[in-house]
């Protein structure tokens, strides 16, 4: 282009960064890795790095995550672009801007921690604090959009095996949005919506109880939910 000097302009990098949330032992957990060089040497910090130059940034985001759990195949995992940060000053090493995503696993194997990370573990989301860069907030907005996401679409069966009960269903509404459910209420509201969830034929799974076994069901093919399901401010939400 006429004109154009492209010395004029500050170089800056692009990352991605990875929030990597999960179920286990009933509680919301996020994959953390501790650096393993400056900046910020020895804190924890979200997974993530730099954009190779053949890369797109879901590209880089799927690479990284492979790399960080250990997964060969990251391609029928839940994967969506939260944001972009590109606050001056969240990088001291210069100006960086991160494209931020979010990742859903449903039933994942111990971390192995790739790239500068010298450990990667899975962490309670509610002891993630003092993360390294703005990664705190990243968290935070992945909590926020995650929530947010199960009230409308069909979101929460990213986060279950592919045959579940309706019981490890509600869970993860009640984990991630904090609150407890009404269980008729909430299997009434499953099976009226159209798509959100299928019977697998002659297929149950022992509970623990005194009960019968509890059937199992896998995701159907609707993406929206309608009529949402709606936190009321009974079951957590603010009035």
């Amino acid at each position: 282009m006429h004109g154009y000097d492209k010395h004029a302009f500050e170089p800056f990098a692009v990352t991605v960064d990875l929030a990597v949330l999960t179920l286990r032992a009933d509680a919301l957990h996020v994959l953390l890795v501790a650096r393993g060089q400056e900046p910020y040497a020895g804190r924890w910090a979200l997974p993530g790095g730099f954009l190779l130059p053949d890369e797109s940034a879901e590209t880089a985001a799927r690479r990284e995550l492979a790399e960080e759990t250990g997964l060969a195949d990251v391609t029928g995992l839940h994967l969506e672009q939260l944001r972009t940060y590109s606050e001056p000053g969240r990088d001291p090493r210069m100006r960086v801007v991160s494209v931020a995503f979010a990742a859903l696993l449903p039933d994942p194997p111990e971390p192995h921690g790739g790239g500068d990370a010298a450990e990667a573990r899975w962490v309670p989301y509610d002891e993630a604090r003092g993360l390294a860069f703005d990664h705190d907030r990243i968290l935070a907005d992945a909590r926020d959009r995650v929530g947010a996401k199960l009230e409308y679409t069909c979101l929460a069966t990213a986060f279950c095996p592919a045959e579940f009960t309706l019981g490890e269903l509600q869970r993860v509404y009640e984990t991630v949005w904090g609150t407890a459910l009404d269980r008729p209420n909430f299997r009434r509201k499953v099976l009226a919506t159209p798509g959100f969830v299928e019977p697998v034929p002659g297929a149950a799974r022992l509970t623990g109880g005194r009960g019968k076994p509890a059937a199992l069901y896998r995701a159907g093919p609707a993406t929206a939910l309608h009529p949402p399901l709606l936190r009321t401010p009974r079951e957590g939400r603010p009035a």
